[in-house]
C-alpha cells in the first residue's frame, strides 16, 4: 500500500490561461477525496431487501490546514479566503498526482479537476497557529492524462 505522501494534489494559484501548479503540502494536515455517492434506494414488492443504485458522485476534498506564511499554496488560498469567493470567481482547478505509479518521462498518470474553493473556518485555539479548513468541490467530470512534478504540467491524455 501506498503512503499518503505519495498522492499528490496540485492546485492552480495562477489563472486559466496562466495556469501555476503548486503542490498542496506544508501545514496541511488532513486532505482526502469524499466522493458522496448519489443513490436511489428501492425495495421491490417480491424482495424483503432493498436495492441501492449508485446515480453520480458529487466528489469533495475537505482540507485542514495551519497557516504557513511562506507557502506558495496557503498563501494563494488565505488570499483567496479573504475576498470570500461566490460563483465563478470560486472556480480553480486542481490535478491529483499518483506519484505512486511508475513515471513515464518523469510523468506520472493524474487528472486534471475543475473545483470550486468553499471556504468552511479561520482561526482556532488560543495560543495555536491560526487554522484553516475549506472544502474543495469538483465540478464536473475530470481529465485524465499525466503530470510532471518538475515542470509542474499537466499533459491531457490523447482523445
Amino acid at each position: 500500500m501506498s503512503k499518503r505522501s505519495e498522492f499528490a494534489t496540485f492546485i492552480n494559484a495562477g489563472t486559466e490561461l496562466a495556469k501555476d501548479y503548486v503542490l498542496l503540502g506544508e501545514g496541511i494536515t488532513s486532505a482526502a477525496i469524499n466522493y458522496n455517492a448519489q443513490t436511489t434506494d428501492e425495495t421491490y414488492i417480491n424482495q424483503d431487501s432493498g436495492t441501492t443504485e449508485i446515480n453520480s458522485y458529487r466528489p469533495t476534498m475537505p482540507i485542514e490546514a495551519k497557516h504557513i506564511e511562506t507557502d506558495e499554496a496557503l498563501d494563494y488560498l488565505d488570499n483567496l479566503r479573504r475576498t470570500r469567493p461566490v460563483g465563478s470567481a470560486s472556480y480553480t482547478k486542481i490535478v491529483n498526482v499518483l506519484m505512486y505509479e511508475t513515471p513515464s518521462g518523469g510523468e506520472y498518470p493524474a487528472e486534471e479537476q475543475d473545483v470550486s474553493v468553499q471556504f468552511d473556518t479561520f482561526g482556532g485555539e488560543g495560543g495555536a497557529k491560526n487554522s484553516m479548513s475549506l472544502t474543495l468541490n469538483y465540478r464536473g467530470e475530470a481529465t485524465q492524462g499525466t503530470f510532471n512534478p518538475t515542470t509542474a504540467t499537466f499533459t491531457p491524455a490523447s482523445a
